[in-house]
């Protein structure tokens, strides 16, 4: 065997261990890093008393910004959809019931919204991700528009506040100063397969999981989350903090509004049996 060729062949074998253990060591791929997102924008969730449930809110202290109404001819004064207003950017919406869902619920926890920075960004960033989401559009309340379907089948709804829109045009109005809550940070996500469904959000939208409980996800660019919970029905649960707990029940019980105590916690049922969990340790 030529000197040189006998040389070559024992610098491999004398440093193909030393290879095997340098990318052994070398570090796992990043996360996927999303584009900015604000945070929740809405809960949308499906009633079977649009009025009951209205009312009920706004005891709470969320008072009702806009609505939507039947196009059936002699429906006009049919509500399809009632927006709430929890504070400038957060919505809750009501929807009837109804017999055909469209891949949704029939009553209950429909969808939930992020409200995103640059839409078109995102919806790039899914695509990469090889995600299939609906084209950008307009919605009907004038702001940009776009959605997934989610583990599970799940809906999952980006929007972008534009100038012009119901939204964007209501803001500093129907904000009443006797909210039980300013904001929600949180709004629990109940999933057959709760880690499929986390791998799902982390590891194609970009979240990230929280310290202090691994269902427990971060949105990107926001300090907002979602929470992976086991499944035992629709019903949505939306988590709100407050500063005070012992107050906060004290004006719960003033506008005659059962909550059960637990721990840092008040849990309130509207009307459909959706719960709304006050906290003043937001951490979970």
């Amino acid at each position: 065997m030529p000197l040189a060729r006998f040389k070559t062949l024992a610098a491999l074998v004398l440093f193909a261990p030393l290879a095997a253990s340098a990318l052994a060591q070398v570090p796992p791929s990043p996360p996927v890093q999303s584009p900015s997102i604000h945070g929740i924008a809405h809960i949308a969730i499906r009633v079977n008393d649009i009025a009951a449930s209205r009312a009920f809110y706004e005891k709470l202290g969320y008072q009702h910004a806009f609505a939507f109404f039947s196009k059936e001819p002699g429906k006009s004064d049919v509500v399809t959809q009632s927006f709430l207003k929890v504070n400038d950017r957060q919505f809750i919406e009501l929807y009837p019931t109804s017999t055909k869902p469209d891949n949704q619920p029939a009553h209950g926890f429909m969808h939930l919204c992020f409200d995103g920075e640059d839409l078109n960004a995102l919806h790039d960033f899914d695509v990469a991700q090889g995600l299939t989401p609906i084209a950008v559009r307009k919605a009907g309340a004038g702001n940009m528009l776009f959605t997934l379907r989610g583990p599970e089948n799940q809906n999952i709804e980006y929007t972008q506040y534009m100038p012009g829109s119901l939204h964007y045009e209501d803001r500093g109005k129907h904000i009443s100063t006797s909210r039980i809550a300013e904001g929600f940070f949180a709004v629990g996500l109940a999933m057959k397969g709760v880690p499929a469904a986390s791998e799902y959000y982390t590891g194609k939208l970009g979240f990230t999981t929280a310290e202090t409980n691994k269902a427990l996800l971060n949105i990107p660019g926001s300090s907002e989350k979602i929470l992976l919970e086991p499944y035992t029905g629709t019903v949505s649960k939306i988590y709100l903090s407050v500063p005070d707990l012992k107050q906060t029940a004290g004006k719960l019980k003033e506008r005659g509004i059962d909550a059960k105590a637990a721990g840092h916690s008040l849990t309130v049922t509207d009307p459909d049996g959706n719960l709304l969990v006050l906290t003043d340790a937001p951490n979970l």
